[in-house]
């Protein structure tokens, strides 16, 4: 991390860091006081909590790098959203695709109850990951046969989940690279399938576990394509701490749950004929540089993450204040030099959540050969296609 780069970012860190723990101890309370007796009370309360953390990204991403994402839908799907349940499903396009997910349930007013699907790892983040563990998110281990006990008895948590709420689900299973896109290209060249061009070939069982078992309380399947236009850079979590802007563009389809096939097999069809769908999108997005055709929404840029984050720094700024007049902390050799390890430890802790964030980190699709070259063994194309 560049000189110049930690001089802001150190400084963001520590304040989100700090706020951050403070949440999750307040997370941590409820979770042990109040989620035994009254679960839905939880909830609502935690809600606002996780808000208190989240829109520090918000912010981020609106006020600090200044990305404008921009919503391509239906006036009908737009007033929809944030007011019903919905499973969401979603490329992989850039390294905060989860992050451009918060910005729009913010818009939406329904920050606070957005979950998501994902990898276990995530979940042992400090501040984030501890956050979305109170938050009810599904955290999988990559492995169906363990996974599909995890993911029912998750979705069935959510039937009386008081408030609407979205549960997001990259069926591609892994963030989108050129490699991931290779690989993806030969293993549909060898089972004889549509070679994809701009994603990943969905992995179908979560997605169709979640549709039976979803089916009876929520009313609708967002199908969500994030683009990001030629004469935009790619947003990175790097980017946004150096408050570098992006554009974003996102298309965004509402179906009615109902009308989603009855079978499981024609379910997982209807998924991968949602992604060629997808694929032919992204073709015109390219060749156009906009979702033509669709209407642009406006979703404005709310004050509330603003509000939310300069309260924050006048707060932890008075309370460090009066912690140093109180204790002289740093009129001593200790002193100083705890204080230099702990700004030391905070880059650490952002350098590693930057890491985290970026796509080529992210584990890679295997490559499947269009032969059998292992004489008898099952291919890479064969064993994958188990998995799926």
């Amino acid at each position: 991390m560049a000189i110049a780069a930690a001089a802001v970012i150190v400084p963001l860190g520590l304040l989100f860091l700090v706020s951050g723990l403070i949440v999750n101890v307040i997370q941590a309370i409820c979770f042990v006081l109040i989620r035994p007796l009254f679960k839905n009370t939880y909830r609502r309360m935690n809600r606002v909590v996780a808000e208190l953390l989240w829109l520090e990204l918000v912010w981020l991403i609106d006020w600090w790098a200044g990305v404008k994402i921009q919503v391509y839908t239906d006036r009908e799907t737009f007033q929809s959203m944030g007011k019903e349940h919905a499973l969401v499903i979603c490329n992989h396009r850039s390294d905060i695709d989860w992050l451009v997910g918060w910005v729009l349930a913010q818009r939406s007013g329904c920050l606070g109850s957005t979950l998501a699907v994902m990898k276990k790892s995530s979940k042992f983040l400090p501040v984030i990951g501890w956050s979305m563990w109170f938050s009810e998110y599904l955290f999988l281990e990559r492995s169906w046969a363990q996974d599909e006990a995890t993911l029912k008895s998750g979705i069935r948590r959510l039937k009386d989940y008081p408030l609407p709420f979205w549960l997001a689900l990259f069926v591609e299973g892994t963030r989108f690279t050129q490699a991931k896109l290779l690989a993806a290209q030969e293993y549909a060249i060898s089972r004889g399938l549509p070679v994809p061009r701009n994603v990943l070939i969905p992995r179908t069982k979560g997605f169709v576990s979640a549709v039976s078992h979803m089916r009876s309380f929520v009313p609708a399947v967002y199908d969500v394509t994030v683009a990001i236009p030629k004469t935009s850079p790619p947003p990175t979590m790097l980017r946004l701490f150096k408050g570098q802007p992006s554009v974003v563009h996102v298309h965004i389809k509402r179906h009615v749950m109902k009308d989603l096939p009855e079978s499981d097999e024609a379910v997982a069809q209807w998924c991968k004929d949602i992604f060629i769908a997808k694929d032919s999108l992204l073709d015109k997005h390219k060749a156009e540089d906009t979702f033509a055709g669709q209407e642009l929404q406006d979703t404005g840029r709310p004050k509330k993450s603003l509000v939310v984050v300069v309260s924050w720094a006048c707060l932890l700024a008075f309370g460090a204040l009066k912690f140093l007049q109180w204790s002289s902390f740093l009129s001593s050799w200790k002193g100083i030099a705890l204080s230099a390890f702990l700004l030391g430890l905070v880059t650490i802790l952002m350098q590693f959540l930057i890491l985290f964030s970026q796509s080529e980190r992210s584990t890679p699709a295997k490559v499947a050969p269009t032969k059998n070259k292992n004489d008898g063994e099952p291919s890479e194309s064969a064993k994958q296609d188990k998995q799926n």
